[in-house]
């Protein structure tokens, strides 16, 4: 073969015989004094190898300093520190600072973006953005307005931008861009605006499109290729349920079809599983499919995990079918965004439970003393699964937390939820005590940790239920396109179908272990936590409460060890990072998405408040100023 030939054979196989990769990345990712990903590296462990705070010592941690971001909206995700350069992101209008971590946190440069306000108004869960990304000497910032923009890391200077989304359509941007290789990765929110949401890959060059991958459509525009699924084809069924009593009518439900009676290996379910919803000409046109989360990837099969998010409008009755590939776990090759596998966590969702969390990518020995790579997600549906990384076969799935109803179980052959009749939802119909509800047991915005020295999974929750109806709405460009109106209750409410575990209340803190699922220990919590979790190999776990407490607890036992006051909630993720041999654990301050847009936007009293939220859930004003003020807290011996 000549080289001419060589290169015409990589073009057809969508590969780049020039890849470029981002040394300077790696090197920084390696180094435990750095904090150079938005959960600390690729495996999104949220896990820090520093030890010189421990378990001993830990109460003994004062506060070392703070920063003031100037911006009063909820602040998500965590700073990135690369060889003592801290990098401090806001939520809207998304500034930036260059912090020297040498010199008394100085301000080396800031980049402060022109958005137009309007941008606000399309934003489904507050204006947040979840952090950004560092190679190839540049800093990427995902502007929530749909550019994506690469900074000179020594100067701020811009390199180059590109718009990925257009607000005036409702789609816009909250996730944390991600660099692999010579690529930066980054995504799409608009779900609630009928928006048909994307992965794409831009090159670290010049910003030019390297591959988009649509969540619903042909399976050409879903970069779905013939060996998709291949270890598991039943993945790719054209429908995984029976309809029971009419299916998408009031009183009908849906029954899981056996494994042997699926018809399997089908394509383009991007398209065909979806039916006429009102209004639209096809479903999945206007699909949803949300990319907001933080993504994995894993260089020893060159994939990269991510979830999508719920289907276009929430009303379930209008678009009959499983709905695929919305709320779903796609495993891609990171060169050419050929999906390898993926599996639809909720099939025909009724309740809005995405799939956007972080997948956790660890190693673990099997039974014969192999180590293989694991894949696991929390997901808003209550369940954990534990997925062969490199094929999708799913090795386990079982509820976080006793208080998930919607399902009764996971078939691990086909992934598929035994839906229970009761809480099925049909339009015009008042659905009552659903768990979780429509925030999930735990979001895309709070983060997981696990730990490779107690082999555990830390996992944020929000032990809430929910009554939904679903109603008509009418698809327009740019507006909300919901279809439901919904309120969302603790355990300890007196609500009719709620009576079990109530003393659980809000929220709280869990260790489980990922293979076996058994749940070692919980803690607590006044309110839901929102906070992302973080992990040291010195045994430790830190995270963020509403009522503006940040905490140490033992990862071996949960006993709390140490805890400090900041100046508003958290809903961010803990970090942590050394300089001069002196390790730092810091968290921002300003508490908003989900847990606070109904509280800084619109509270209306007892009873009530946007988003379904009630008064209960208002209680966090009794700890909280609103609007928050957002800050950086960074504590040390």
């Amino acid at each position: 073969m000549s080289k001419q030939q060589g290169f015409i054979l990589f073009l057809m196989l969508g590969l780049s015989p020039f890849v470029q990769a981002a040394p300077d990345l790696a090197a920084a990712i390696k180094n435990p004094n750095n904090w150079a990903h938005a959960r600390g590296g690729y495996n999104n462990q949220g896990y820090s190898a520093l030890n010189q705070i421990n378990t001993n010592n830990v109460k003994g941690m004062k506060l070392a300093w703070m920063f003031s971001t100037g911006v009063n909206r909820g602040h998500e995700g965590a700073p990135l520190v690369i060889d003592g350069v801290m990098y401090v992101h806001t939520a809207f209008p998304n500034n930036i600072y260059a912090l020297d971590l040498n010199n008394d946190q100085k301000i080396l440069w800031r980049y402060l973006p022109k958005q137009e306000p309007s941008t606000q108004a399309v934003m489904c869960c507050d204006t947040v953005n979840r952090g950004l990304a560092f190679g190839d000497g540049k800093i990427y910032l995902q502007q929530n307005n749909g550019v994506l923009v690469a900074l000179n890391a020594k100067t701020g200077e811009v390199v180059w931008q590109t718009q990925v989304n257009d607000p005036r359509t409702g789609a816009t941007n909250t996730n944390a861009p991600m660099v692999v290789k010579d690529k930066v990765l980054t995504g799409c929110a608009g779900g609630e605006f009928g928006v048909r949401c994307f992965m794409a890959a831009y090159y670290l060059k010049d910003g030019a499109l390297a591959w988009k991958a649509y969540s619903t459509g042909s399976d050409a525009d879903v970069l779905i290729g013939k060996d998709f699924n291949q270890a598991n084809p039943q993945y790719s069924a054209l429908s995984v349920y029976e309809d029971v009593n009419g299916g998408n009518k009031q009183g009908g439900s849906f029954k899981r079809l056996p494994a042997d009676q699926l018809k399997i290996g089908e394509t383009d379910l991007g398209m065909r599983t979806w039916l006429k919803p009102q209004q639209e000409k096809d479903g999945w046109q206007h699909g949803g499919g949300a990319v907001t989360g933080y993504f994995a990837f894993d260089a020893k099969t060159n994939l990269v995990y991510y979830g999508t998010g719920n289907p276009g409008v929430w009303n379930p009755d209008v678009r009959p079918g499983d709905n695929k590939w919305a709320s779903s776990v796609f495993a891609r090759d990171v060169d050419t965004g050929l999906a390898k596998w993926a599996m639809q966590t909720t099939p025909h969702d009724e309740w809005d439970y995405d799939a956007t969390n972080e997948v956790i990518l660890f190693d673990q020995k099997d039974r014969n003393g192999k180590t293989n790579t694991y894949a696991i997600q929390v997901n808003k549906n209550g369940f954990i699964y534990t997925w062969q990384a490199n094929n999708g076969t799913l090795i386990a799935a079982q509820k976080v937390h006793p208080f998930v109803n919607w399902a009764t179980g996971v078939d691990l052959r086909t992934g598929v939820p035994a839906k229970d009749g009761k809480y099925s939802v049909h339009q015009d119909v008042n659905a009552k005590a659903i768990c979780p509800t429509v925030m999930g047991l735990k979001g895309v915005s709070n983060p997981a940790a696990y730990s490779p020295v107690t082999g555990l999974l830390y996992v944020p929750l929000n032990i809430t239920c929910m009554t939904i109806e679903p109603i008509v709405s009418k698809f327009k460009v740019g507006q909300p396109w919901v279809g439901a109106t919904i309120s969302q209750f603790s355990l300890g409410s007196k609500i009719q179908g709620i009576d079990a575990i109530s003393n659980d209340g809000f929220g709280g803190l869990v260790a489980i272990d990922p293979i076996t699922k058994n749940t070692i220990w919980q803690n607590k919590e006044k309110f839901t936590l929102w906070s992302g979790v973080l992990g040291t190999s010195s045994n430790i776990v830190f995270y963020g409460t509403l009522d503006r407490w940040f905490k140490a607890v033992d990862a071996r036992t949960g006993r709390d060890l140490w805890g400090a006051q900041l100046g508003s909630g958290s809903t961010s993720n803990p970090f942590t990072y050394s300089i001069k041999g002196r390790q730092f654990i810091g968290t921002y301050s300003a508490w908003g998405g989900w847990a606070g847009v109904a509280i800084n936007l619109s509270y209306c009293g007892n009873g009530c408040g946007a988003l379904g939220f009630n008064g209960e859930f208002a209680q966090v004003l009794k700890y909280n100023a609103q609007p928050s003020g957002g800050a950086i807290n960074v504590f040390s011996l």
